[in-house]
């Protein structure tokens, strides 16, 4: 039987032994063992949405590896607990499987509905039985992207000696450029005014958490990849940014780990310092400027003291301007900050409320009064709902008229045949005392319009009739007698015209 240490919690633990093998003893043998591994994929997407272990065609986070040993030329004997198998490096980015749906490789998880349900076990260590000297066993993504080296190990009953082997397995890839900026201001997420008198600090911990397109740590940057500012607003004079021998309103800072640190003190006056937080998408480098812009923002409230009355929103009207990026912070006094906020209704389109109770955005719609519905929940669970005013001004800009396209030139189409109207294009043969019957098609000119056919001489050829089907020309008639009869068609749509020389043998 197979000896598991599963998982239990966080900690992956050693460790499987397989079942199966070819039972008995390993057995004796003077030769030198020799041990390969190897992996059906040695690279493998990040799994993002944290999918289960599973094997076939839609597996995409999952490869098998195979392990076999020889002696000689020879595989090794099989029997139990011969081949020992770690991740011995990138354990963050997977772990080993063995998908074999036995109940002792399951382990029950929460369903997110109020009940459990059985998934495949992961172990950083397995142990593996020897069936014709070889053995399999899987690895399966997670959502860090990095390298995991699988190793593999057995040893000669003989001489104890140990060989082993391992196969790196690349999960996903770190692309270096950001594409989002995630600000976390320390607990509780509110700082007292630089003066206050009810012993709260006046300074706060920030994180500016710097991710990539695969939603991964951006790496380690070359110089400050982080740009911090305090926005002119609010509770923001007085305020500063601290990081290192960096003191005032803006600064720039590197990342570690994807994570940008500094610190922020207050200034004065209570209310809302409102921080903007920058990378560059284009070389994850500030320092040098910034050429592609990824910005957020974050709203940490400043309190003269704590619970000094009930929760209420100050805000009654706010303003925003047509066509102008505008970011304004809500701020609420009395309750225990901090506050969370979110919007009940009637945010003008292009706005949007964090929660932090930050509006911002860029609208584009008619000048006037908008009606907002606004809640604020303190960190008691008290909760204030309040009707507020969004002013939108400006002028929507004129949109420029859509030019009318100039159609293009009106054109009969014959297959084979190309030229001017002089050139003579041979349509398909008729038979004497057979009826014939061909469709004449136009391209080009006004869509709109209908397309008029003419002939001449009229009637063409002397037995032909042109009628209108839709756009086409539908030439019609029993040709009498054998001969070349040759005339000219014209297409006709708005004002433009095409005309073409046409033959019809009959035989």
């Amino acid at each position: 039987m197979r000896k598991l240490l599963k998982f239990l919690a966080l900690p992956l633990v050693a460790a499987l032994t397989a079942c199966g093998g070819g039972g008995g003893s390993p057995g004796e043998t003077n030769l030198p063992y020799t041990i390969k591994l190897t992996t059906a994929k040695s690279q493998l997407p990040i799994n993002i949405g944290n999918e289960i272990a599973s094997t076939g065609a839609y597996a995409r986070f999952t490869t098998t590896l195979y392990v076999e040993a020889r002696t000689g030329n020879t595989a090794i004997p099989g029997g139990e607990d011969i081949f020992a198998c770690n991740v011995a490096g990138g354990l963050d980015s997977g772990a080993l499987y063995y998908l074999d749906g036995k109940e002792e490789h399951m382990v029950e998880v929460d369903d997110g509905k109020g009940g459990t349900v059985k998934v495949p076990a992961a172990y950083r260590s397995i142990v593996l039985g020897s069936n014709a000297g070889g053995a399999s066993f899987h690895f399966h993504a997670g959502d860090k992207a990095g390298t995991a080296r699988i190793t593999c190990s057995v040893t000669n009953p003989a001489d104890k000696r140990v060989s082993t082997a391992s196969v790196d397995i690349v999960v996903g890839a770190v692309t270096g450029n950001p594409a989002n900026v995630i600000g976390t201001a320390q607990a509780p997420g509110y700082l007292g005014s630089r003066e206050n008198s009810a012993n709260i600090r006046n300074n706060v911990a920030i994180s500016a958490l710097v991710m990539d397109d695969a939603n991964q740590p951006a790496p380690a940057p070359a110089a400050a990849n982080v740009q911090v500012s305090i926005r002119p607003f609010g509770a923001s004079s007085g305020a500063r940014l601290i990081s290192g021998s960096q003191s005032g309103s803006v600064l720039q800072v590197k990342t570690i780990g994807g994570e940008a640190q500094f610190s922020l003190s207050s200034g004065p006056n209570s209310g809302v310092i409102l921080l903007e937080m920058v990378a560059d998408r284009s070389d994850n480098n500030v320092s040098n400027g910034i050429q592609d812009p990824i910005m957020q923002l974050l709203a940490v409230p400043v309190v003269d003291n704590i619970a000094s009355g009930s929760l209420a929103i100050s805000d009654a009207t706010i303003t925003v301007v047509n066509n102008v990026p505008s970011a304004y912070a809500l701020s609420a006094s009395g309750g225990l900050p901090p506050y969370t906020w979110s919007a009940l209704g009637g945010l003008p389109a292009g706005l949007t409320l964090s929660s932090s109770g930050v509006i911002s955005g860029t609208v584009s719609i008619e000048p006037g009064d908008y009606n907002v519905v606004v809640q604020v929940t303190d960190s008691s669970g008290a909760t204030v709902v309040r009707n507020m005013k969004v002013t939108v001004s400006g002028a929507l800009p004129t949109p420029a008229p859509t030019p009318t396209p100039t159609p293009a030139a009106l054109s009969i189409v014959l297959a084979g045949c190309a030229g001017d109207a002089n050139t003579t294009c041979a349509l398909p043969g008729a038979t004497v005392a057979t009826p014939f019957l061909y469709a004449l098609t136009a391209t080009g000119g006004d869509t709109t319009k209908p397309v008029t056919w003419t002939a001449n001489p009229t009637p063409p050829a002397g037995w032909l009739t042109l009628s209108a089907a839709g756009n086409n020309g539908v030439l019609s008639g029993t040709c009498p007698a054998p001969g070349v009869h040759v005339f000219f068609i014209t297409a006709t749509r708005d004002t433009q015209s095409d005309t073409r020389k046409v033959s019809i043998t009959c035989t």
